[in-house]
């Protein structure tokens, strides 16, 4: 079996040489997007920021639907971990760490629905913080999904 699977996955000479002159820009950090943010957020627009609450929209694209047409699992859950730690980043300081994230899914969005996306502060002791994201269709206003986001970042002091 791991033979028939090692064959198939052998190059030719001709791919082999196609991906050699292959050119990969340099990634600038901070200045380009990475292909996970080209690729998974790309369309995420940011509504409205507050003290301890975010409003986006994002439209469901086909590039992340499962084989039904469904927004795919993986990636509400990415939703919920971007925006929840969007929600608690402080520009300048390193980006905090998800310590658990829990997902209640209760409906399914199709390509093409859009979405909001809100994250609200629940309460922040020391370097711990708790969001929670929902994800609601705009037009019918059903709850596609509820996460809870904790995450802990210890930054030095600045004194």
């Amino acid at each position: 079996m791991m033979e028939r699977a090692n064959e198939f996955l052998q190059l030719t000479k001709e791919e082999s040489d196609a991906v050699s002159r292959l050119t990969v820009p340099s990634h600038r950090v901070g200045v380009d997007s990475s292909f996970y943010e080209h690729f998974a957020l790309r369309g995420i627009r940011v509504d409205r920021v507050e003290p301890g609450f975010v409003a986006c929209t994002f439209k469901v694209p086909a590039r992340l639907s499962d084989r039904a047409g469904n927004f795919a699992s993986g990636a509400v859950a990415n939703l919920v971990d971007e925006v929840g730690g969007a929600l608690v980043h402080v520009e300048g300081l390193p980006m905090n760490v998800s310590v658990d994230m829990c997902i209640s899914y209760l409906s399914t969005a199709k390509v093409n629905d859009e979405l909001e996306v809100t994250s609200k502060l629940l309460g922040r002791k020391g370097g711990y913080s708790g969001t929670i994201v929902h994800l609601r269709n705009k037009a019918t206003g059903e709850l596609i999904a509820e996460g809870r986001h904790s995450l802990f970042g210890k930054h030095a002091s600045k004194m």
